[in-house]
């Protein structure tokens, strides 16, 4: 199975002056990937605490590709840093969680239109075979109460990947990149994991992909909007109850 949102960009030094930067970007990649992770499978939680003295002992580096690390974490959403609070896992309160739905319904619904209109045979057949991975990969975490984390982990890694690939067939580099960019599918991750979102229904993903690839453009937006709002007021209520929890605990 592919991880495309676990690509590592490693750069090293051949020696010579250029040795210890390129040497201290390659630390501050392996510690954003690493606590990237972490985010993601839910070992660090909304609203967790992030020490750089900590981390840069649990990883066995300085300080400074750990502080880089965090600036990238913090440029992508997932880490806030607040004055008399410090440095935390982002804690999303109900409003801008919708409002990151509402981004991503956005730009994925024009992406399953285009995507209908635009992608060949080759793309709809992927799309479609994806789709029924998905749901058997969904339906064994509903069968099995299967909440192994490295497993959950390719679930969601697996679930970006068909998204992005419904993106890519739209043919327009720019949607694609809008995407990419601006997180939606990272944050439907992070909001999925931290709420342990309910069961889907057992064919979820092979409906979407049969509006996109055998439907109307029309068809496929309103059926792209479906997908992305389904369980959306119990994913938010849920993250409510998260963060009310930690207050108490506070």
């Amino acid at each position: 199975m592919n991880y495309p949102l676990e690509t590592q960009r490693t750069s090293r030094g051949e020696g010579g002056s250029f040795g210890a930067p390129y040497e201290r970007s390659g630390l501050a990649e392996k510690a954003y990937l690493v606590l990237r992770d972490r985010i993601l499978k839910g070992q660090l939680p909304l609203g967790a605490s992030l020490s750089r003295r900590t981390l840069a002992a649990e990883l066995g580096m300085s300080l400074l590709p750990v502080s880089e690390a965090l600036q990238r974490l913090e440029n992508d959403g997932l880490v806030e840093s607040r004055p008399r609070v410090g440095t935390r896992v982002c804690n999303p309160g109900p409003a801008e969680i919708r409002e990151r739905y509402e981004v991503r319904e956005a730009l994925e619904s024009q992406a399953a239109r285009l995507f209908a209109e635009r992608a060949g045979v080759r793309e709809k057949l992927e799309i479609m075979r994806m789709a029924e991975n998905m749901d058997a990969m969904f339906n064994r975490c509903t069968a099995t109460d299967d909440h192994d984390p490295e497993f959950l982990y390719a679930v969601h890694s697996y679930h970006s990947e068909l998204h992005l690939r419904i993106a890519e067939g739209a043919n327009c580099r720019a949607l694609r990149n809008a995407i990419d960019r601006n997180q939606v599918l990272i944050f439907n991750w992070l909001y999925d994991v931290a709420a342990r979102r309910p069961a889907l229904p057992p064919t979820f993903h092979r409906e979407l992909a049969t509006a996109i690839a055998n439907g109307t453009p029309d068809e496929a937006d309103r059926a792209m909007r479906h997908h992305i709002k389904y369980g959306l007021d119990s994913v938010v209520r849920s993250l409510e109850s998260v963060t009310r929890d930690m207050r108490r605990v506070r």
